[in-house]
């Protein structure tokens, strides 16, 4: 199959697939496995994991089954924030158990509570990177306060911050300092976090184009320069979501999306959240 979408330079020599498929709460074993390689057989090129996603295991077997050729493949997984305190141990875990001989891009999946802890940690992120053991460091769900401290603090911009972000929380002000500042947006839950049913609009533009309302939704990402990685374990969601290419929104109906900004967030809140799971 032949690779899908397009690509963006993130850090000099890094190139990130715009869409790939992320694997949060998909069971390691089968069903992981599956999805992987369902969409890696349509074309897609980036896989979103993370330690705490509990398959980097069956993500890496998936990948080396697939017989694609490693340097055609992005891998991106995170460091949890309560491994922040032997990243160099969590890390070689993630290895090991993708089995894929670098990470692409390594997230701080979360900022956390402690300042001096998440400052170190982005440190040791960065000697992995000097050494070889990942391509480029970047970070999930910080605010713009947490990435004016890495930028006080010294040392690496983070080539991309990964947070929750689709019509309904449209993360403006964060874009638009993540641009000033040459960090790349990737949106987790792009398709309004499993609720698209609920909003009429995207099925109505989707329709315009002969496309579904989720296609529609994340071709408004695209357009925005937005990086997207839906969810999904079923073959035929993920060949759909893939089939984004042949069609553009129109500026009206750009904008008639814009409208639908509302400040709605499903995630946790990262500035209250330390990484403990009740």
């Amino acid at each position: 199959m032949m690779d899908i979408g397009t690509a963006k330079t993130i850090a000099p020599g890094v190139d990130m697939p715009t869409l790939g498929l992320g694997v949060y709460k998909v069971e390691n074993g089968q069903e992981a496995y599956r999805a992987v390689r369902f969409a890696l057989d349509a074309g897609y090129r980036l896989i979103d994991t993370a330690s705490f996603y509990f398959n980097e295991e069956s993500v890496g077997e998936a990948i080396r089954d697939s017989l694609i050729p490693r340097e055609k493949l992005f891998i991106t997984t995170k460091l949890w924030p309560l491994e922040f305190g032997d990243v160099q141990k969590a890390a070689a875990g993630s290895l090991k158990r993708l089995g894929c001989g670098y990470i692409d891009l390594y997230l701080l999946h979360w900022p956390g509570l402690d300042t001096k802890l998440r400052l170190r940690a982005w440190e040791e992120v960065q000697e992995l990177k000097d050494k070889g053991k990942i391509r480029a460091c970047g970070v999930s769900n910080f605010f713009i306060r947490h990435l004016e401290e890495l930028k006080e603090h010294g040392g690496a911009v983070p080539a991309n911050d990964q947070v929750e972000l689709h019509p309904w929380l449209q993360q403006r002000g964060l874009r638009d300092y993540c641009a000033k500042n040459g960090i790349s947006v990737t949106a987790w839950g792009p398709i309004f976090h499993g609720h698209l049913a609920e909003e009429p609009l995207v099925g109505e533009i989707g329709g315009k184009y002969g496309k579904t309302p989720a296609q529609a939704t994340l071709r408004w990402h695209l357009q925005k320069g937005i990086n997207v990685i839906p969810k999904s374990v079923h073959k035929s969601r993920i060949e759909e979501n893939a089939d984004l290419f042949d069609f553009s929104l129109s500026e009206e109906d750009m904008k008639r999306i814009d409208g639908l900004d509302k400040g709605m967030s499903f995630g946790r809140d990262p500035d209250v959240f330390d990484g403990h799971i009740d």
